[in-house]
């Protein structure tokens, strides 16, 4: 797989209320972002739900996004679990289903204790799948695993043979720039913190996944080219649009308000898994009068 440029939606699962997949949504989301222009899908991570699905589910939403996406954009399937030998099953089937690649975040019930046991994790889930790309997801807001990603890659390189790179998802520019010029800029670097890509692109990130990508890639797509094209004033009042956005979402609780972002701009991804909490009509409702204050529904749907 060449190296990937541009945003990288980190998709949803859509839901019924019942709590059933709603897999006939996701072709008409995947065709959706394609035409967004988005480089690439990050499927059943974070913002997917994926580690609140079952396994078997996480199976069904992987081959329901791999079939809509019919080759058009790579496909990365996140495949990390409390449990290694559920996550080896889950690179095993996302390589047999066609995924372009695998991603996994570290079990997070009992503490990692080191480093080495981190990257023994790893491996056992990398080498379920071989010949697919892998790439670490570091999330340590979530996980609460935050060792050192720039001896994650220098160490891991020698038990993980198709260790690609690390989804970066911290705030720290400096370690993650590090990351990227390590060896020769030998790996391959995700931010995943969408209210700050600008600063991310200045340190050499070339790849994003992002939540928000879902519904704002022309907002994104616009950085990407001012920032490219050395428009810095231009690039800096796109990404100030991101905070304002992003802050609103952090009202309503976060991920419940992104996807119920999706219904807003009319494809409705459903509901949330406990412990997310669904947001209601009135949250809705406010949400909407909060995000068109900001002028959202404006400048996040078109580029400029």
């Amino acid at each position: 797989m060449e190296r990937i440029k541009g945003i990288i939606p980190a998709v949803f699962t859509p839901m019924k209320k019942n709590g059933e997949i709603d897999t006939a949504q996701i072709k008409p989301v995947s065709d959706f972002l394609i035409d967004e222009k988005v480089a690439a899908f990050y499927v059943c991570g974070s913002t997917g739900e994926g580690p609140l699905l079952t396994t078997l589910e996480r199976q069904l939403v992987t081959e329901a996004y791999i079939e809509a996406v019919a080759g058009r954009v790579n496909v990365i399937v996140q495949v990390g679990h409390n449990s290694i030998r559920e996550a080896v099953l889950l690179a095993r089937h996302a390589a047999e289903s066609g995924a372009d690649a695998i991603s996994a975040v570290p079990p997070g019930y009992f503490k990692l204790n080191s480093l080495s046991v981190l990257i023994d994790c790893m491996a056992e889930i990398a080498t379920a799948a071989p010949d697919l790309p892998f790439y670490y997801y570091h999330v340590p807001v979530i996980t609460g695993v935050d060792f050192d990603m720039l001896e994650l890659l220098r160490q891991g390189q020698k038990k993980i043979p198709n260790l690609r790179g690390i989804k970066y998802t911290k705030p720290t520019i400096f370690e993650m720039q590090a990351c990227i010029e390590l060896e020769n800029q030998q790996f391959e670097i995700f931010f995943g913190t969408d209210e700050m890509m600008l600063s991310a692109l200045v340190a050499g990130v070339k790849g994003m996944v992002g939540s928000t990508f879902n519904f704002a890639a022309p907002l994104y797509n616009s950085l990407i080219k001012a920032y490219e094209a050395k428009d810095l004033d231009k690039a800096r009042s796109l990404q100030y649009n991101a905070v304002k956005m992003v802050r609103i979402f952090y009202k309503y609780g976060g991920q419940p308000a992104i996807k119920a972002t999706m219904r807003l701009i009319g494809l409705d991804c459903g509901h949330n898994l406990l412990p997310h909490k669904t947001l209601d009509a009135a949250q809705i409702d406010s949400l909407k009068n909060d995000l068109q204050s900001i002028g959202f529904f404006n400048w996040a749907r078109k580029e400029s």
